[in-house]
């Protein structure tokens, strides 16, 4: 579900539309912390798709935490 990008950052590797994986990722994550209303793309509260400390890449998101 992740790999080590260029940066020695882990980026997702299943895109920007695997919202069901998402969800249970940050179900799961102790660092998980809601971003700002306004940048909130899932439907789901919980998911690495709204999540602070992810930051998104051409094909996907790389986390921070």
């Amino acid at each position: 579900m992740w790999s080590i990008s260029d940066k020695g950052e882990r980026e997702f590797t299943g895109g920007k539309e695997d919202w069901a994986a998402v969800a249970h990722i940050a179900e799961n994550c102790p660092g998980f912390k809601p971003d700002d209303e306004d940048e909130m793309v899932a439907d789901e509260a919980v998911s690495c798709y709204n999540c602070r400390y992810r930051r998104w890449t051409i094909k996907s998101f790389v986390c921070c935490k």
